[in-house]
């Protein structure tokens, strides 16, 4: 369908030549209208040629004559309609997926480079639902960026230098068996009723940040000696650094073990204490103190001022060292952008929507330091439970273990009601696909910056818009396949002209365009939407004709559900998911 639309374009655009309208721009649209696949509405050229919007489209009609993909081209209503030829999708279609197989409708390697970061979520606890959609639209978008040809590289930025992990390092070295046991045990009478305990370092260490913040509010040494070491961070003390790193190393393996879990692997971490040390932090600030925006608060902080960028109100002063001259986040925040452009083409970066002024400043300050760069920015909303939003001091919090538990205990009893024929093991590795898989989808189907509330019925329904719905049409697909044993490959499209078929081929055909906007234009949810639009015209297919007993039609219409299954898997790959081929 990419090529049949090009073919309209080109079409259209000779055709507006010769009525001496060239470069007259119009945009070539997928039809609504019954018996078109594609329109080019003509009322946004009626100003420019002085006609009406009916007549250019029937004067464009009279001087276009159906050629290679176009089969007929009408006028109606001010829109000029193209129908495909069903022989040529057929044969063009079918054969290119037959051909290429798993590489069908991804694009030739560009040598480009993006970089993706994504997750980044502070080294000091466990990764809740809140901020689950993070790690799932940044591992999506890798992978459709990756099918858009790109050299891709997806990236972890670890805060290694904060308070926060300052204090639990702290608590990791000088907490007590005994506090800690009080801690877990006072947390869970109070305000940590919805956690489960766990053998995970993540989780573990929680207890430990909780002893030392208490005791840094209550006792003036403790207090002191987290000052001295985050001043000794600072000041570059490589024994201080060490410590530091290592009790975030052991928090990592704890997120990481949960990213995998839901099919999420990262390329790179970067350490943010990497920037002090190598002097690039302390570079960003001498480059920024010679700026013409720079200025200085009366207790000696360093800033810049943004009105002149777009920035408004108080946050207006972008400060970037603290009154003793030590850096800031944002400051190592710059350094680390201008490492990561060095690296790449493109730039995206996968954060949260209270980020979105931190975005608009650093943009701003990578203007003033001469960047010719800039990151992309993918803005998310954050996932919140039919009871409301997450907090932890209201003990409605849920991390994202539990939620992968619980949808995985969900699927399994969904398949054992099913399926009580099927041995438990099988039972159990299915219920991971399906209840991992349910997760990622329900999550990236609803555009980024929508609001999103996480249910349960939605993630795990089998004939809904949902990822078991997928899965279940892939495993069908397969079943049918084995069904059938042996047959030949036929991409006749002669044998393949009920409505249905030819239905299920289009949306096929238009795998490649759906990459194309899901990766460049970083729309990943368009990619479910896609998934369930195969699913369901597969179903419908498999209603309205027979497959296993068509006669001469047999092996054309297994071909068809062959190319349907190659397709569906490379969409649940694209979306981190498991193709289970029996469920």
């Amino acid at each position: 369908m990419d090529d049949f639309e090009s073919e309209v374009i080109a079409a259209v655009s000779a055709a507006l030549k010769e009525m001496g309208a060239e470069g007259i721009k119009f945009a070539a649209e997928e039809s609504s209208i019954e018996g078109s696949d594609v329109s080019v509405p003509c009322f946004p050229m009626a100003k420019q040629m002085r006609k009406a919007p009916q007549a250019i489209s029937e004067e464009l009609a009279s001087r276009i004559s159906p050629s290679g993909l176009i089969k007929s081209v009408s006028a109606a209503g001010g829109f000029l309609n193209f129908c495909v030829d069903p022989s040529e999708l057929v044969k063009e279609t079918l054969g290119e997926i037959c051909s290429k197989g798993r590489g069908y409708g991804s694009f030739p390697r560009s040598g480009l480079r993006v970089n993706v970061e994504h997750t980044s979520t502070n080294p000091t606890g466990p990764i809740h639902v809140g901020r689950a959609r993070n790690p799932i639209i940044g591992d999506t978008l890798a992978r459709c960026l990756g099918r858009c040809g790109y050299d891709v590289t997806t990236e972890y930025y670890v805060n290694d230098v904060g308070k926060q992990v300052v204090v639990l390092t702290w608590g990791v070295n000088n907490a007590t068996p005994e506090e800690v046991a009080a801690e877990v045990e006072e947390h869970a009478r109070t305000i940590g009723q919805n956690e489960r305990p766990r053998d995970k370092t993540d989780h573990k260490l929680v207890a430990n940040y909780r002893v030392a913040n208490k005791k840094m509010e209550s006792d003036p040494a403790v207090k002191e000696q987290i000052t001295s070491m985050l001043r000794g961070f600072e000041a570059g003390d490589a024994e201080v650094i060490s410590t530091v790193r290592h009790t975030a190393e052991i928090m990592l393996d704890g997120l990481r073990e949960t990213l995998s879990n839901i099919n999420v692997t990262l390329d790179r971490y970067t350490w943010e204490s990497g920037y002090i040390a190598d002097g690039s932090a302390r570079d960003v600030v001498e480059r920024l103190k010679a700026s013409e925006y720079a200025g200085t608060t009366d207790d000696g902080a360093c800033f810049v001022d943004l009105k002149d960028f777009g920035v408004q109100g108080k946050n207006t002063k972008f400060t970037f060292t603290r009154s003793d001259g030590t850096t800031l986040y944002t400051t190592r925040d710059l350094a680390y952008h201008l490492d990561k452009f060095t690296r790449a083409d493109r730039v995206i970066d996968v954060l949260g929507e209270d980020q979105k002024l931190g975005s608009k400043q650093l943009c701003s300050a990578l203007e003033i330091l001469g960047s010719d760069k800039m990151p992309e920015p993918l803005f998310y909303a954050f996932v919140s439970l039919p009871e409301g939003k997450m907090s932890t001091r209201k003990g409605v919090v849920v991390y994202l273990d539990d939620l992968i538990d619980e949808s995985v205990e969900r699927a399994y009893a969904e398949i054992a009601k099913r399926r009580a024929d099927m041995p438990e093991e099988k039972m159990r590795e299915i219920a991971w696909t399906i209840g991992t898989g349910a997760i990622r989808y329900n999550i990236v189907r609803v555009q980024p910056e929508k609001q999103f509330v996480f249910k349960w019925e939605d993630a795990l329904n089998f004939d809904g818009n949902s990822g078991p719905y997928l899965q279940y049409v892939h495993a069908r697909a397969c079943s049918m396949l084995r069904k059938a044993g042996e047959f030949r490959r036929d991409t006749d499209p002669s044998k393949l002209t009920d409505e249905y078929e030819l239905k299920l081929v289009k949306v096929l055909s238009k795998y490649g365009s759906v990459i194309r906007k899901a990766g460049d234009e970083m729309k990943v949810h368009l990619m479910p939407a896609y998934g369930h639009e195969v699913a369901s015209a597969f179903n419908q297919f498999y209603a309205a004709v027979s497959v296993l007993d068509a006669g001469p039609r047999r092996d054309a219409r297994l071909t068809l559900v062959e190319c349907a299954k190659t397709v569906l898997a490379d969409v649940l790959d694209c979306l981190g998911m498991g193709a289970p081929e029996e469920m």
